[in-house]
């Protein structure tokens, strides 16, 4: 981590970080351009690179950043993964919903990280303990099923689950839609997919 950097104000760290999520999201490493970044983050380049030293430098610091903290609000805030399946996705919801609000590209930033080709962009991914795709396929191994004695592949439901959160974030966000609207389609998909499970 960079400690220098978070000596700044928060709403300039946000800003900082908001803006490398959302390019790098959005193009991918090689295509990402740091102009773009700094135009939408508001500051110099100069002041960009006394932090990071480089675009690769600043890359790592999201990539790592980004990781630690959605594990982190995962952690704290989801005590007891041993309950419903799906009242489980709901409690991971929420705690999107409070990530997505601080940082809409978050996620996004995350999918295209997995997605890298780009050798230079690879080099500089730190290799974390346990990514947060990983961290939340972990908690939901612990779901209880027990209501729903003939569902099985619980892990193909839970990725079509993730897959369809990308696709809403991709579809919503650039368009400036609010993060509840996001909260509002998920719920309606999981409280579907219940009612759907539960008649199997």
């Amino acid at each position: 981590m960079n400690d220098k950097f978070f000596d700044l104000k928060k709403e300039k760290q946000d800003r900082m970080i908001n803006a490398g999520l959302h390019i790098f999201a959005m193009n991918g490493y090689r295509h990402a351009s740091t102009d773009e970044i700094v135009k939408e983050a508001n500051i110099s380049k100069g002041l960009l690179f006394h932090y990071f030293e480089s675009k690769a430098g600043y890359y790592s610091f999201l990539y790592d950043y980004a990781t630690r903290y959605a594990i982190l609000e995962l952690t704290s805030q989801i005590r007891d993964s041993k309950v419903d399946y799906f009242s489980l996705h709901r409690q991971i919801l929420r705690v999107e919903e409070d990530l997505l609000g601080q940082y809409p590209y978050l996620y996004l930033f995350l999918q295209s990280c997995e997605l890298e080709d780009d050798p230079e962009g690879l080099a500089h991914l730190s290799t974390p303990e346990k990514t947060v795709k990983d961290y939340c396929i972990s908690l939901l191994s612990d779901a209880d099923l027990s209501s729903y004695i003939r569902l099985t592949g619980r892990e193909e439901i839970s990725e079509l689950i993730r897959e369809v959160k990308l696709q809403e974030m991709r579809e919503l966000f650039p368009t400036g839609h609010p993060v509840s609207d996001y909260t509002t389609k998920m719920t309606h998909t999981i409280d579907l997919l219940q009612r759907l499970s539960s008649a199997l």
